[in-house]
């Protein structure tokens, strides 16, 4: 068995972050194969269907009628994700005090005051 397409495998999530900023530059709902020629990667439209379909069942994206398929669009931005993903380790962990705790102090000044001000903000109200 060669090694050759183990060593040409893209990072865990490359290929996933591609297509959703692929996404979120479009600002529009884009099918699989506006997808495709977006990257640029030479996928198969197989591949790029997959991917789709699971970021969908997944709610990281959101799909609508186009043609005899389907076009894609982020559930959320960018931001969105990410504190998502920061909500759901917080929430399989046990000791969620002691997590948040260390991220706390681990913070730099800057967002140790951010955090504050946020803090401030959620507290008051919308405004």
């Amino acid at each position: 068995m060669s090694g050759k397409g183990q060593d040409e495998r893209r990072p865990s999530g490359e290929l996933v972050a591609d297509v959703l900023a692929a996404l979120w530059k479009s600002g529009k709902p884009m099918t699989t194969q506006e997808v495709n020629a977006a990257l640029d990667k030479g996928l198969a439209r197989t591949t790029m269907a997959t991917i789709l379909t699971r970021l969908y069942e997944k709610g990281t994206l959101r799909r609508v009628p186009a043609g005899r398929g389907f076009a894609y669009e982020p559930a959320q931005d960018a931001a969105g994700l990410v504190a998502g993903r920061m909500r759901r380790v917080l929430e399989s962990e046990p000791q969620r005090d002691l997590v948040l705790k260390r991220f706390v102090s681990s913070l730099t000044k800057s967002d140790e005051e951010t955090l504050r001000r946020l803090l401030l903000e959620a507290e008051d109200g919308p405004s």
